[in-house]
């Protein structure tokens, strides 16, 4: 809001000054047009001279604050277009900012993994999921989320076991989001090389964890949402505050 203000009153300043310099020039010429014809019919050439002269020092006058306005104009121009070079930068630092702590929703390319337990294997445990998060992260992976919840620094993934006949288990993230098997999470990025560093033989997450159903496709226009919770700062002082 405070940019808008500024960029509103350079344009009134502009607009002020080029209306006071043609008051000016109108000025001039009226005295020109007002001038008694008979009285410089009756000149001497001295006087007519002396008369030119002085016309002569007022256009020069006149002349030289046009070039002046001129140039205050085009110096409120460029500041004016520098600041919106300076605002487009701001806002797309911002946006970029934005992205990355996860506080709007985005699309792009990348992968889709669906990871999901059978018969034969244990429960998926929080530490895999985190595991499979760090390889994308490693390989590149700008926005990751799970069961559409969006995965930040700030986010937790915690094992939550329920006490009955069954043993229920399940995955709490984000500090209050309950997710259940199956998990797809969804990782924006190059899908190239966010694809190889889960299928390298032996040491990649596929096949580390092939006693699971994991299934991994490249996908166009993925959407990923944002963060869910709630970012809150209690320990760091912000720089400047007392």
């Amino acid at each position: 809001m405070k940019l808008k203000k500024g960029k509103n009153i350079m344009i009134v300043t502009i607009g002020l000054i080029c209306f006071i310099l043609t008051y000016v020039i109108f000025i001039q010429f009226k005295t020109i047009e007002e001038t008694n014809i008979t009285e410089i019919e009756t000149m001497t050439e001295t006087e007519l001279r002396e008369k030119i002269a002085l016309w002569r020092e007022r256009y020069e006058e006149t002349n030289e604050k046009l070039q002046e306005t001129n140039e205050t104009i085009a110096e409120y121009r460029n500041k004016r277009e520098a600041n919106q070079e300076a605002i487009e930068l701001l806002n797309k630092e911002l946006l970029q900012a934005e992205i990355l702590a996860g506080e709007t929703d985005v699309k792009g390319d990348g992968i889709v993994i669906t990871l999901a337990e059978n018969d034969e294997a244990d429960e998926l445990r929080s530490y895999i999921i985190l595991h499979l998060i760090n390889e994308l992260n490693s390989a590149g992976a700008e926005a990751i989320s799970i069961n559409d919840q969006r995965i930040t620094n700030m986010s937790d993934i915690v094992d939550i076991y329920i006490e009955d006949d069954e043993g229920s288990h399940y995955l709490f993230v984000n500090k209050e989001e309950r997710i259940v098997s199956p998990y797809v999470v969804k990782a924006i990025g190059d899908p190239k090389y966010l694809e190889s560093a889960l299928t390298t033989k032996t040491v990649g997450f596929i096949d580390m964890y092939s006693e699971y159903v994991v299934s991994l496709e490249r996908q166009n226009n993925i959407r990923i949402p944002k963060y869910s919770g709630k970012i809150e700062v209690k320990y760091i002082d912000m720089e400047g505050e007392k």
